[in-house]
């Protein structure tokens, strides 16, 4: 048996589109840059409305161990192809630190949230 270790640092993309679109276009980028991830199906519920999407799993893999920028520009990479081949205007990537959200909308700025 080999058992190994690394940091532990998981990182999720976060977007709407199709999931079979979404898991060629993962396919494709692991192919090409030797990567693994996690493709989930997942429905986004929100004020007024909801769409279908993914969430794009990433890890720092003992057997391949990497570093956080390294995964973190993975995701970037991947997120940024996602969004131009699932045609979305945005999505969000979130680290064990923070989330961003990328939005190539005309305002960026979301609307005013009533809290009840």
């Amino acid at each position: 048996m080999i058992q190994q270790e690394c940091p532990s640092h998981p990182v999720s993309i976060f977007i709407a589109g199709d999931v079979w679109e979404a898991e060629t276009v993962c396919r494709e980028y692991c192919d090409a840059v030797g990567l693994c991830v996690t493709v989930t199906g997942t429905n986004y519920i929100y004020t007024d409305g909801e769409a279908s999407g993914v969430i794009v799993g990433l890890i720092n893999y003992p057997r391949f161990p990497s570093t956080p920028d390294a995964i973190s520009a993975h995701a970037f990479a991947l997120g940024d192809l996602l969004r131009q081949r699932l045609s979305q205007q945005s999505y969000s990537v979130q680290t064990p630190e923070r989330t961003i959200w990328r939005s190539w909308r005309e305002v960026a700025t979301p609307p005013e949230r009533t809290e009840t």
